[in-house]
Formats: C-alpha cells, structure tokens, sequence
C-alpha cells in the first residue's frame, strides 16, 4: 500500500502577510483575552524558574495552556483558530466553549469566568492586564468589539511556523534551554538559552524582571509589533548584555541594532519575502546567538552540539 499524500503547504500560507495596521482591535482584544486564561493558568500550577509556569504553547489547532492541575483532577483551555473557540477541557469529560468572535474584552472576561465556575473550577485572577502602557481592567475593557478571524488565523500560522523553526534552533544546544513558549504577558513567542552563570542584581527591579533574568541569557523570539516597530519582527537580546554587542553584523544583511529595545530586530516581511524563508531565520537566531555569546565569553564547547 502506498504512503497517503500528504497536501503541500505554500509558503504564502506558511508565512501570511499581518500588517500590524490592519488587525489592531483584533490584536488587542487576543492579547487581553490570552492574558486572561493566562492568568488562571498561573494562579493554579507551581510556580517554575524564570516563569516557565506561566506561557502557552503552539499546537496543531492554535495555542494550548497545556494541563492545569485542579485538585485530583486537571483540565487544559486552547485557543483554537481554525474553528475560533476557546475550548475548556477538563479530564472528566466536560467542556466549556467560548465564541471568537466580534466581542469585547468585558464581554469575554464576564463569560469565560463563568464558564469555568460552570465546570466547578473555582479561581480568582488579578483582573488587570499586565507588560502593556494605560491598562484597563478585563470587567471594563469595552474599547473594541472586535475579531477578525483571519487575522487570528495568519498570526497563529505564523507562530506555528516560528515554532518549528525555534525547535530547529534549540536542538543544537545542550545547556539549560528554554521550551518554545508563548508568553500572553508581552504577546511573543520565544526561546531562551542560559550560559549557567548567574547574572548581576538588577537595581530596583520588580520580583518578575528579577525571576526573569536572574541569569544569564540569550533570547530570541517573534511578536506581532508595537512598542515603536511598526510591523511584526524576530528579535534577539543578551541580558546582562555584552559590551560591543550594538557593533556586531549579523546574518541576513537586514538585521540590525535597535538601540531604544537593546535588540538586535529582523522585520518578519524580509524574511517572509525569502525563498525559503526557514533558512533566511535560522540564520538570524544563529548569528545573533554567536555574536552574543562570544562577546559574554560563554563555554560554548559545553554548551553546544558540534558542528
């Protein structure tokens, strides 16, 4: 019997256009909503080094939480973004089930809330959103009625396909590395490497900064836009980072130092417009961790494969 033929992926499909203009409302309203189940995510399982507790992860549907533990039982929530609901799961068989769709955060605040206490899962969250400028809280957040289900669709192709290529990057790593994560505080996905070392205090830093980077590391990751870049983009930072590192010329040419983030960017459309785009990234991840790592003096023959 032959194999089954599996259908080819294009890249345009792989790799959509999500012009950061054009799905604003939508943008907001995902983000608040992520931070909302995030929430309930961190409330309710241990607390894990550097907030490892507390990200989504990228499955075949959309984004999933992955199990949360609820007393001797555990239920799971995932945004799936191909039938736009978010789907509550718990271990005995019961599901709750949520709309996506043209609603505000209030709106979905209210329901999502009262779903869970539906299914007998009691939890209380810190109702305000945080990592984002004039928060509003979820039960007064009416600014958008919006979902544009396409939008949500092309965002979650493109971390699905971010994925895939930040697990090629991980592979070749052997120290304390991160999982491909997606964080609903600052709306990224990304994967983190750590040289071992324990990093210098940061002055008057918050308890999560402080968790955060309590040492040494090299990040790199994708998010949608915002916070002075105009469009979606890759990114790269050490932290403590290394004197020299702004000088440093990377791998595509289009890269470069944004010195108001302290981050090396790569914009999302040059790599989208590569043919093929996965080489043209792992160049960017692969450079911009060499670059890092030989100026911190990193062990890099301990920490990494051979080539």
């Amino acid at each position: 019997m032959s194999a089954p033929q599996i259908p080819s992926t294009s890249a345009a499909e792989a790799w959509p256009e999500l012009p950061l203009a054009d799905w604003k409302p939508t943008y907001h309203n995902l983000h608040m909503w992520t931070q909302i189940v995030g929430k309930v995510r961190m409330q309710l399982t241990p607390k894990t080094n550097h907030w490892w507790n507390v990200p989504f992860y990228v499955n075949a549907r959309g984004l999933t939480t992955s199990p949360i533990p609820y007393g001797k039982d555990v239920f799971e929530i995932q945004f799936d973004f191909i039938d736009h609901k978010l789907l509550i799961d718990r271990c005995d068989g019961q599901r709750g089930v949520l709309a996506l769709e043209p609603r505000t955060v209030a709106d979905f605040y209210s329901e999502f809330m009262s779903t869970l206490r539906r299914l007998g899962i009691g939890v209380a969250i810190y109702a305000k959103p945080v990592e984002v400028p004039d928060p509003i809280p979820f039960a007064e957040d009416e600014l958008y009625r919006a979902y544009d289900a396409d939008a949500a669709h092309r965002f979650w192709r493109i971390v699905a396909s971010c994925d895939s290529v930040f697990k090629q990057f991980r592979a070749r790593f052997l120290g304390k590395n991160s999982p491909v994560h997606f964080f609903w505080g600052s709306f990224d996905l990304a994967v983190t490497r750590f040289s071992g070392r324990r990093a210098p205090e940061r002055p008057g830093a918050d308890p999560i900064t402080r968790e955060a980077y309590s040492h040494e590391v090299i990040s790199a990751g994708w998010w949608p836009g915002g916070s002075g870049m105009d469009g979606p983009a890759f990114y790269c930072y050490a932290a403590p980072e290394p004197r020299g590192l702004a000088q440093q010329r990377l791998l595509p040419d289009a890269a470069f130092y944004h010195p108001e983030l302290k981050e090396f960017i790569l914009m999302y459309d040059d790599v989208r417009g590569a043919q093929p785009a996965e080489p043209e990234l792992l160049k960017f991840l692969r450079s911009s961790y060499e670059a890092a790592a030989a100026l911190a003096h990193w062990d890099r023959d301990a920490l990494e494969y051979a080539q």
